[in-house]
């Protein structure tokens, strides 16, 4: 029954959209997943996609999926360079990971329109100003 499935809760883990300039001057944008945990997360599993609309027409981009096999305790990984053409559309981030044989999933959306240069802030983990997935 559903009501016997114990769901673990996420904790301390967290998707960045870093943004940085490039060495030919041009802005890049950097997804990031951050593990504010004692521990590593283990097999882990990031699928990204972007839906949504567009002078009411349905957008999406392809589905990609990216391994990590390990996230170090208080570390950070990088994941995927982010286009700015797709900042329009609902940003999803799909994690998957282990901790001691247990699984834990969570899924981060960046609204449209949320990934901005107005909406950045200093990420300390990252070391660079982002957007941090609340």
């Amino acid at each position: 029954m559903k009501k016997d499935i114990e769901i673990p809760k996420v904790e301390n883990v967290t998707v960045a959209v870093a943004h940085s300039i490039n060495e030919a001057g041009g802005e890049e944008w950097r997804v990031h997943l951050i593990n504010n945990n004692e521990y590593d997360l283990e097999n882990t599993l990031v699928t990204s996609k972007g839906y949504g609309k567009k002078e009411g027409e349905t957008q999406k981009t392809s589905t990609l999926r990216h391994f990590l096999e390990t996230v170090k305790a208080n570390d950070t990984a990088a994941i995927e360079t982010l286009d700015p053409a797709v900042f329009h559309l609902n940003n999803e981030y799909w994690v998957t990971y282990y901790v001691d044989g247990t699984m834990y999933d969570k899924r981060f959306t960046f609204l449209p329109d949320s990934i901005q240069n107005s909406n950045l802030t200093f990420i300390e983990a990252l070391g660079s100003e982002g957007i941090l997935h609340s």
